[in-house]
């Protein structure tokens, strides 16, 4: 987002999540993140010096996708079809 401000433009930082934000607005706990991160269904943005996962806004909508397919169908075969939605080949 960018505005315009007495002829100045600057862009406004994308807002990033920690986990622990992650489960205070998902049905997901913080193992369920941290497993669904590791298995890559679902990526960091960045870290944070200390080391702590931060996750922009997309992390949500990746999410409720996950919640749709998981009445259907297992954690692997979710993770095969997100990798070929991002065009990833998958092994």
């Amino acid at each position: 987002m960018q505005l315009q401000v007495k002829e100045r433009d600057f862009q406004i930082p994308a807002k990033l999540y920690r986990i622990g934000e992650l489960v205070n607005y998902t049905p997901f706990s913080r193992q369920t993140i941290h497993n669904y991160t590791i298995m890559g269904l679902i990526r960091e943005a960045q870290w944070t010096e200390g080391g702590h996962r931060l996750y922009d806004e997309s992390v949500f909508e990746r999410l409720s996708k996950i919640i749709k397919l998981k009445k259907t169908k297992t954690l692997s075969e979710i993770g095969q079809i997100l990798r070929q939605e991002d065009g990833v080949e998958s092994s």
